[in-house]
């Protein structure tokens, strides 16, 4: 299982990630931040935690094994 991870110092607010995987990803209200809903991506949602992390502009998704 691979954990994901937002770094909040990169994290510009773009809205990619939740707009992509909305089951693995929020944005903080009245913050502009996006935070992952839990650290341990559920096998059916790597492909998607992947694709979110190849979008995002700022490169501030990790995905790690």
């Amino acid at each position: 299982m691979v954990k994901v991870f937002i770094d909040q110092d990169l994290c510009i607010g773009c809205e990619a990630c939740p707009e992509l995987c909305p089951e693995l990803f929020d944005m903080y209200p009245n913050c502009d931040f996006a935070y992952a809903l839990t650290e341990e991506v559920p096998s059916e949602l790597e492909k998607c935690a992947q694709e979110a992390a190849q979008t995002c502009p700022v490169q501030a998704i990790l995905i790690k094994d």
